[in-house]
């Protein structure tokens, strides 16, 4: 199955939901702002994606430049950082049973979706 961690208010995150939409595939939607990550769901998705906590950051945002920016965070106070704040996690996510990808640029979602159809 795959899950889209999904902003509706963006329009990267609307665009990654309509080409899942379009390509006939079974999935489902995380509102990931009503209905927040843990801790733990946050680590697998990191591991999924092969990156540091840091790389999912939405650094312009003004709660990071404000609260975070200049700091030097681990990496558990970023995951931290991410629960707390929604809002600074990267989007669009597309995630698979076995890998995930942030979708940015848009491109990725057709990389993400061909990969699934070779596996």
């Amino acid at each position: 199955m795959i899950t889209i961690y999904h902003n509706s208010r963006c329009r990267k995150s609307r665009e990654a939901h309509q080409f899942l939409e379009e390509s006939g595939l079974a999935f489902d939607v995380r509102y990931y702002l009503e209905n927040a990550l843990n801790i733990k769901e946050i680590e697998a998705l990191l591991n999924k994606l092969e990156i540091s906590p840091i790389d999912l950051i939405r650094t312009g945002e003004t709660i990071w430049k404000q609260d975070f920016k200049g700091k030097q965070l681990s990496n558990s106070a970023i995951i931290e950082a991410m629960v707390q704040h929604p809002k600074l996690i990267e989007r669009p996510i597309l995630e698979s049973s076995e890998f995930a990808i942030v979708g940015r640029p848009v491109d990725n979602v057709h990389k993400f979706l061909r990969k699934l159809r070779d596996n």
